[in-house]
């Protein structure tokens, strides 16, 4: 454990981080910053200052999907550090891997729940190729961002631009 002495008092920063991840876990699952507050005997203004201080982004959930992209570990780390909710994205030996791996039926049942999950986000950014973009806009509820790989059939990997990406993540997230 780790202690801190602040004038007379010893303080325990595990004792802190064991309370304050307590208290965003009861945030998270639809507590109300009042009945966080009472449950763990503290103020309901000490767990609003909480989860300000924690804040990556305001606004509602996103998703990102596509394929297929040859600097995916590069624009997965960018949408983390955004605080995209969902991340879905593939290389192209990754696409060919989840289509020739299934069966026809087995692959249907893997597209169906990428979409059911995706129509839970109010935002999806999609990544690929035209084709995509139609599918998504007809399949998806939410509003839907576009980032045009090139023409279908996309047939390699395709480098997607950092920083055209950010730009991207901040538009979308605020």
């Amino acid at each position: 454990m780790e202690f801190l002495r602040i004038g007379d008092k010893i303080i325990s920063l595990e004792k802190i981080r064991r309370a304050a991840e307590q208290a965003l876990k009861l945030r998270s699952q639809g507590l109300s910053q009042q009945e966080v507050a009472k449950r763990l005997q503290l103020d309901r203004t000490f767990i609003s200052r909480l989860e300000t201080l924690g804040e990556i982004r305001k606004g509602g959930s996103i998703a990102l999907f596509g394929f297929p992209v040859k600097n995916k570990e590069e624009i997965v780390d960018l949408a983390r550090q955004a605080g995209v909710d969902f991340i879905w994205l593939m290389n192209d030996k990754e696409r060919w891997q989840l289509v020739k791996e299934r069966s026809g039926l087995e692959f249907l049942n893997v597209a169906m729940d990428i979409i059911s999950q995706l129509r839970s986000y109010q935002t999806v950014i999609l990544i690929g190729s035209k084709k995509w973009l139609r599918l998504g806009e007809a399949l998806l509820d939410g509003e839907v961002f576009y980032i045009d790989l090139g023409g279908s059939p996309i047939e390699k990997d395709c480098y997607l631009d950092p920083d055209s990406f950010k730009q991207i993540l901040r538009d979308v997230c605020g």
